[in-house]
């Protein structure tokens, strides 16, 4: 059945167009890092414009709003911006000795969430792990949070979908969660989620959706699980497709966040 899916899904993205990324502006530098996941290629593009310490990371190449938004902070406050560019869809897919796989590249950080998480054939090789895993470890190297001192991650989501209200008691991340505050004068699609309760507070007081993750949340091999085992900040802004004027706004929340804590280090 697999191999079925991912034939059809080839036959699909053949007709899709890639995503649409923002135009470099005047002034704007670029520099690229290159993952080959034996027959899928990902570009990682740095864009950078007058670089203050403020980094932002983009892993799904189907979340433009976020990217969008993202120029639009660097291109008054300055800073810089990791955008994967893979061919406009959400998830890796890929094949080796014949055998069909796929990931989210959200989940290519641990061994663990490798491990679960990746889709495959009954007895595809083992082997895959581990470029899946160097592909990960690339990918944070690029970003280098140990000069950074931080995540700061931007994610877009479907309306009515994913959203604040997936965090609370009885719904499906219920188990993820250590705290959620909820503003009810916004949108459920749009929210911080941070790993750090001194983040958490910060945006609470600033009444913005915001969820902190706990301590016990499951190795899902996801960049939040990633910082918080190695005790980086991390913040992620997600909003819903379409609402960039609201993205920019987290994007300053956020920022400023960081900010407060003397997280964000001038270059």
């Amino acid at each position: 059945m697999f191999k079925i899916i991912f034939s059809l899904f080839l036959i699909c993205s053949s007709l899709i167009v890639k995503a649409q990324h923002p135009p470099v502006f005047a002034a704007m530098k670029t520099d690229s890092s290159f993952i080959k996941i034996y027959n899928f290629d990902i570009t990682l593009v740095k864009y950078s414009y007058k670089p203050n310490g403020v980094k932002f990371l983009v892993v799904h190449d189907n979340e433009d709003t976020g990217v969008k938004a993202g120029f639009d902070y660097i291109r008054w406050s300055g800073g810089e911006l990791i955008d994967s560019q893979y061919g406009g869809i959400r998830d890796y897919y890929f094949t080796y000795m014949d055998d069909q796989y796929r990931i989210d590249p959200n989940a290519i950080y641990t061994e663990v969430g490798v491990n679960t998480r990746l889709k495959k054939d009954l007895f595809s090789s083992n082997e895959v792990e581990k470029t899946i895993l160097a592909a990960g470890k690339q990918i944070v190297d690029f970003y280098d949070p140990k000069s950074t001192g931080y995540f700061l991650t931007l994610h877009n989501n479907a309306d009515g979908g994913f959203g604040i209200s997936s965090y609370l008691p009885g719904y499906d991340l219920a188990s993820t969660a250590d705290s959620v505050y909820i503003n009810f004068e916004m949108d459920g699609d749009d929210l911080i989620y941070v790993t750090e309760a001194r983040l958490f507070t910060s945006l609470k007081k600033a009444k913005v959706n915001v969820i902190l993750q706990s301590k016990f949340a499951s190795n899902d091999g996801s960049l939040s699980v990633y910082a918080m085992q190695n005790n980086i900040p991390y913040i992620n802004v997600e909003v819903q497709h379409g609402h960039q004027e609201e993205n920019l706004r987290l994007i300053e929340l956020a920022v400023a966040t960081l900010k407060e804590h003397g997280l964000v280090k001038k270059e």
